[in-house]
């Protein structure tokens, strides 16, 4: 399903997509799913690879790495999950059995606007498979659940 995708870029929070209180539920999905990307990208956007990769103890989470799981979270469920089609390139080649934490080790390395790429492609193509979804039957349509062994997560 080819995508185009442009980046989004937003620097304030006045810029970020304001969820309605009262509305049908796909419009609150969608409301609800623009808000948090409009977060991220607002929280993370600007900053240089060696901020993106700064730890905050006693966490070792950051944002490089959070930009790289959201995107493979974000792809697993409207891609694999929702759609019934293989993840992104980026995470392809990986056996999360082997590297269950390929994401998080892997963002170290990647530059900013990479990872922003990555997320705005897994975006946009998140979006074309909602819209899939809508156009065959709405958000009633049968979703292609994945299955894991016990204690497997989204991997």
């Amino acid at each position: 399903m080819p995508v185009s995708v442009e980046p989004v870029t937003v620097t304030e929070p006045s810029q970020r997509t304001d969820p309605p209180y009262a509305v049908d539920e796909v419009t609150m999905l969608r409301a609800f799913l623009d808000h948090h990307r409009d977060t991220l990208r607002w929280k993370t956007g600007g900053l240089t690879q060696a901020q993106l990769i700064t730890s905050h103890p006693p966490s070792t989470l950051t944002l490089a790495r959070l930009l790289k799981h959201l995107a493979l979270v974000e792809d697993w469920w409207f891609g694999v999950n929702l759609a019934g089609v293989p993840t992104v390139a980026s995470f392809s080649d990986v056996d999360f059995d082997v590297d269950p934490e390929s994401e998080f080790r892997t963002a170290l390395d990647d530059r900013p606007a990479d990872l922003y790429a990555l997320l705005e492609l897994v975006v946009a193509t998140s979006d074309a498979h909602i819209d899939a979804a809508l156009a065959s039957g709405g958000l009633d349509t049968i979703a292609y659940a994945v299955t894991h062994a016990p204690g497997k997560g989204c991997r």
